[in-house]
């Protein structure tokens, strides 16, 4: 059954502090919306759940991304179109501008926000195996202060996050020392374009004479979170890359997945992929050290 508007209640403020005495007010009974582009879907369905609203969209605080020595903010309300346009985050972050770029059509990357798609919690949204591999942090805000959290444990379960029922995110944090990683990223779906991934991959690696010294991977749709293989990672450091490592971290890498079956795909698919996307990016990054 669709909803109706007359069912809603929203409200729009022209200055975070209101919206934060809003929350703290009525935790939990009042639903912030930036772009809206999740929560409209939801809306449409007449599957909303609260049926109170508070407009977060264009709040200055949110919309800017302030470029420190050695961090970028980026306000939770910046647009996917924002990520794609910014010149730090498309030379320093190139994993995120890219996953920006897969996200939807203009229309959803001129509305659709960064903040959005973290705290939406879609184990298959496309920026969040990015933001792991690149290790961000989240600044919460509430009326009662601020707090930084690692987004690594951000996610506890299924569309369930750290944040308190009274917080929003203000920034997200990224640190500025990932310009020497090699970077990559796949992103395997039904079509090339507007699709949401079966799989998504994104992953960051140095090597040092041959050897690995770092490597970081991250992938969406494979588990109730977005995942950091953290095995398969364990496995690759300090190793050179060959045919057997390449086996070794297929395998590890499918075994370390939690897939399900859905309409989309099956888990015994996602499963494979992984490994193969896993395999498909040491033997890229293995073959950019002879390129440099």
């Amino acid at each position: 059954m669709r909803a109706h508007p007359s069912e809603y209640e929203l409200v729009s403020p022209h200055a975070l502090s209101a919206v934060l005495s809003l929350l703290a007010q009525e935790p939990g009974v009042w639903l912030p919306i930036a772009g809206g582009t999740d929560v409209m879907v939801q809306y449409a369905a007449g599957k909303l759940a609260s049926h109170k609203l508070v407009s977060i969209w264009n709040l200055p605080e949110l919309r800017r991304i302030e470029v420190l020595p050695e961090e970028i903010q980026i306000g939770a309300g910046c647009t996917y179109t924002d990520l794609c346009e910014h010149d730090i985050v498309n030379r320093e972050f190139t994993l995120l501008s890219r996953a920006a770029r897969w996200t939807g059509g203009i229309a959803n990357q001129n509305r659709g926000t960064i903040g959005g798609n973290i705290v939406n919690a879609s184990p298959a949204a496309d920026s969040l195996p990015a933001l792991l591999v690149y290790e961000a942090e989240l600044l919460l805000v509430s009326v009662r202060g601020e707090r930084r959290v690692s987004y690594t444990s951000f996610h506890v379960n299924y569309r369930q996050t750290q944040m308190a029922p009274d917080e929003l995110i203000r920034a997200i944090c990224l640190k500025r020392r990932f310009q020497e990683y090699y970077a990559h990223a796949r992103k395997v779906g039904a079509r090339n374009a507007q699709a949401i991934a079966k799989v998504c991959l994104a992953a960051l690696g140095r090597l040092a004479e041959g050897v690995v010294e770092d490597v970081r991977i991250a992938m969406g749709s494979v588990a109730p979170v977005p995942l950091r293989l953290t095995g398969t990672e364990r496995i690759i450091k300090g190793k050179r890359i060959d045919p057997q490592l390449l086996q070794l971290a297929r395998t590890t890498a499918a075994a370390e997945v939690l897939p399900i079956d859905d309409i989309r795909s099956s888990a015994r698919y996602r499963a494979a992929v992984a490994g193969n996307l896993v395999a498909e990016y040491l033997e890229q990054f293995s073959a950019s050290e002879m390129k440099t």
